[in-house]
């Protein structure tokens, strides 16, 4: 296969799920500067409690804004910052000033420093500090640059500046002992314009995406030879059979122990498929998006998921799916016909626009089940979507090959009845795996086929008996 083209083509489908990442970022900020804001313009925090034994609640903040004094671009993100707390039964003071002046002004009193907050449900947490001194009354001090009193709930609104402040609530009596209901908030004009450069980051990303993908999907086009190449693997298909064809054939001689480790010795092949694995899904996004536009799957991206799959089938035949062979499988996707297992997906010369939105994830799901008991994987619904996936050993294959495996390790003899159902089980999960992946439009059939021939092989199709080649011929001997 031509790996240009296919770095191409995963090139843009990675800018694809970029763009699409970006716009949904652009498109939350955007709905939420038109939904979210209050009559005034604010973004606000709901009402939560903050409560302290001493004097004070303070929560410090620092600003780094330095814009150049002739520059026609002055950013200040946080707009103009709006604070809303009531201590119920007293009086409210709220109040910014410089953290040097607010450390100097509680110095030996006992207040409460809010050093973060949890959410779902609210927490707030509190750095204590403990003292007996108890200060003037805040309203007559005046190093604050913005501050309110009063009964009620008071409004505190502050236009930051560059500098380290720190927002004092207290009594206005300076007594102990707050609980307060506190709500903060911002009139930042940046989200909108945000959202908008999010947006159009996005639409230009997303051109480039589809470009790459197409160029990917088409790549350059060949001289057309002088007759069309037959469609891949289109001689060893039995006619009317499903074009999936998964064999394996079991060999004689198997080693009584070696199954034992086989899953060590395959390390190396679960390390590259891992990669291998990941690009498939990459690929098989991509593809769904040329499904969309053109209906058709792209030929080298098909080639190679179906050489993944049959690398891994290969692996699985060796070391967990049938322990069918101790030949060691070879590290390739292309077809070898010199090894006893064998995969292989009928290219589809044109595929439904239509399904591909819902054949892998709705029209699947009773297939998934099956499979599911199969394999000892499957999926639980929690009440919430997506719904959480789930993976275990121990599914039927599982247990039928390690059952196979003991017997071949006592008897020295592999049944062939636990091979054959095997089989069967492994081939209705290939099957089920090649429609989840869009490689095929026709829904998988649910038909146990036995046996390590594929009846979608032509050499597995029944031939018409013909003459015995003892008896004489039509006219005699």
């Amino acid at each position: 296969m031509r790996v240009a083209r296919v770095l191409v083509f995963v090139a843009g489908v990675m800018v694809l799920l970029v763009s699409m990442g970006i716009g949904a970022g652009g498109g939350v900020l955007l709905w939420a500067n038109g939904t979210q804001r209050d009559a005034a313009g604010y973004f606000s925090t709901p009402a939560e409690e903050f409560r302290s034994p001493g004097v004070a609640l303070v929560s410090t903040v620092s600003f780094a804004m330095h814009p150049a004094a002739n520059s026609w671009i002055n950013i200040e993100p946080l707009g103009t910052v709006r604070v809303r707390a009531s201590v119920p039964g007293a009086s409210t003071f709220l109040g910014i000033a410089p953290s040097a002046r607010v450390s100097r002004y509680l110095a030996g009193s006992s207040y409460s420093r809010v050093d973060s907050v949890s959410l779902l449900p609210f927490r707030a947490h509190y750095r204590e500090s403990v003292g007996s001194v108890r200060p003037a009354r805040p309203s007559s001090q005046g190093f604050w640059v913005a501050s309110v009193s009063g009964v009620g709930t008071q409004q505190l609104t502050w236009h930051p500046t560059s500098g380290n402040w720190t927002l004092v609530l207290m009594r206005t009596d300076a007594r102990a002992g707050l609980s307060a209901q506190v709500a903060v908030g911002t009139n930042t004009g940046l989200v909108a314009p945000l959202g908008v450069l999010l947006v159009i980051i996005a639409l230009l990303a997303a051109g480039l995406g589809a470009l790459l993908v197409v160029v990917g999907a088409r790549g350059r086009r060949a001289r057309a030879p002088a007759s069309a190449p037959e469609p891949l693997g289109v001689s060893r298909w039995a006619p009317g059979a499903y074009p999936v064809r998964l064999e394996g054939r079991l060999e004689p001689g198997l080693s009584r122990w070696l199954w034992l480790i086989k899953w060590i010795l395959v390390i190396p092949h679960l390390i590259v498929l891992g990669v291998l694995w990941l690009a498939v899904l990459v690929l098989t996004m991509g593809a769904a998006v040329a499904i969309l536009v053109t209906g058709r799957y792209p030929r080298d991206i098909f080639a190679f998921v179906v050489g993944v799959m049959r690398w891994s089938w290969r692996v699985g035949f060796y070391a967990s799916s049938a322990f069918g062979t101790d030949r060691y499988p070879p590290f390739s996707l292309a077809a070898d016909a010199s090894y006893p297992a064998d995969f292989d997906v009928a290219y589809p010369e044109h595929l439904s626009r239509a399904l591909v939105l819902v054949k892998w994830w709705l029209l699947a799901i009773p297939q998934y089940i099956i499979v599911g008991l199969f394999t000892g994987g499957g999926v639980t619904f929690t009440g919430h979507w997506p719904p959480q996936w789930w993976f275990v050993g121990g599914g039927a294959i599982g247990i039928l090959v390690v059952a196979s495996g003991v017997v071949l390790l006592f008897t020295g003899t592999y049944p062939a009845p636990l091979f054959d159902v095997v089989m069967g089980m492994d081939r209705w999960s290939a099957r089920v795996a090649c429609y989840a992946l869009l490689l095929r439009d026709e829904y998988p059939p649910f038909r146990f086929d036995a046996g390590g021939a594929d009846p979608a092989s032509l050499a597995a199709a029944p031939e018409a008996p013909g003459p015995d080649p003892g008896s004489p011929g039509p006219h005699g001997a």
